[in-house]
């Protein structure tokens, strides 16, 4: 019978540093695009036959649940999210039957046609009837009165996770040096406008690094840069344009990073991006996901073959724009399984699905794209 021999912490690490460890890494719900929707997290919690009274809402704007620790046992995680829970939480119930802890700053609003509808100064999002998360206007709720208080929070929960368990954990939210299509314009039309961004957000992003690794570095071993470079088809801007006004800046927070801590840089980058990937590499990223294996140019055989030696891929263990939330229990396993082989030789993969689990799919699919995951995991 196949054992396990490293702890999750170590099975990370080892998988990150391109090396084979006692079996591929798994994670359910470390950042917010690993994770589940609240509702399908409903489900699959009274599928597994586990209590449903609090479960907590931790993404407002994708409805995405905390994975509880006794979830994570059972799909053998080794992972776990690091941010705290609400200071103040109050139960919301959007529809049915399906309750959740928000934050008491959320106050969301029933519309007559059964939108729910949540405001913020001037800013409006939305969720339409029967939907599953907001649009319009995405925003967050501030719950500390000052960044030191966020980060001391932070470090305290980061002490917790590190002392009492062996998961691997990590800080997301620091930029990725790309904002989208308006940024992308200004590179076009202003470019000196463009440097001058850049050089104001390195700046604060500098400051915001240096309190986390002083104050918790010790205790998390990555942090998250945000950078969704990629559409469907292709890039958002050209590799030239990015090498030019994207990845110096990126480079020069992820070397100071490695210089003044062990964090490994975690990339989160959505869509058909292989043209981007060596600049990334080139940048200092660790690690790449979700991995968008649906999108233009992302053949999953060709990205291990190219670029599996340099950067870890994690996620690319399941399509859910297609099979996770379509597909048959068989079909699942078997395109997990062939996922899963094609991505775990020779280390550098840690397994989660193509982003996160959306509102409509079965607790049958969740699990049996877990457990083949684990099924297939070990290396001997």
């Amino acid at each position: 019978m196949r054992k396990e021999t490293m702890t999750s912490r170590e099975r990370v690490l080892t998988a990150i540093n391109h090396k084979e460890p006692d079996r591929m890494p798994i994670d359910f719900g470390v950042h917010f695009s690993t994770g589940i929707s609240a509702f399908a997290y409903k489900r699959l919690r009274e599928y597994l036959g586990l209590n449903t009274d609090s479960i907590d809402l931790q993404d407002t704007v994708q409805m995405l649940a905390r994975v509880d620790e006794d979830v994570l046992e059972r799909f053998h995680s080794d992972t776990i999210l690091l941010n705290p829970r609400w200071k103040k939480p109050t139960k919301w119930t959007p529809r049915e039957d399906y309750t959740f802890l928000t934050s008491d700053k959320m106050n969301p609003v029933l519309r007559e046609n059964g939108d729910w509808v949540v405001t913020q100064d001037d800013k409006l999002m939305r969720m339409p009837n029967g939907c599953y998360f907001f649009d319009g206007d995405l925003f967050s709720f501030k719950e500390y009165e000052t960044e030191d208080e966020e980060l001391d929070t932070y470090a305290k929960a980061a002490e917790r996770i590190f002392k009492e368990t062996d998961y691997f954990t990590m800080q997301m939210g620091f930029f990725g040096f790309f904002g989208g299509i308006e940024f992308a314009c200004t590179m076009l039309t202003d470019p000196d406008e463009a440097i001058r961004q850049q050089e104001g957000l390195f700046d604060y992003a500098m400051v915001r690094i240096e309190k986390v690794i002083r104050k918790y570095g010790h205790y998390i071993q990555s942090i998250e840069v945000n950078s969704d470079l990629g559409a469907q088809n292709a890039p958002l801007l050209s590799p030239d344009h990015y090498e030019k006004f994207c990845m110096p800046y990126l480079k020069k927070f992820n070397d100071f990073v490695h210089r003044n801590s062990d964090l490994k840089i975690f990339m989160h980058c959505c869509g058909s991006i292989q043209p981007l990937i060596p600049h990334i590499i080139e940048a200092g990223v660790d690690i790449l996901n979700p991995v968008q294996i649906s999108a233009a140019n992302m053949n999953p055989k060709e990205l291990k073959e190219r670029y599996g030696d340099k950067i870890c891929f994690w996620g690319g263990g399941c399509d859910t724009q297609h099979v996770l939330p379509n597909g048959t229990v068989d079909e699942v396993k078997a395109h997990v399984r062939e996922l899963v082989n094609t991505f775990k030789p020779g280390g550098g993969f840690v397994f989660n699905q193509v982003h996160n689990i959306m509102g409509d799919v079965s607790a049958e699919n969740i699990v049996a794209m877990f457990d083949t995951a684990y099924e297939e995991s070990f290396y001997c």
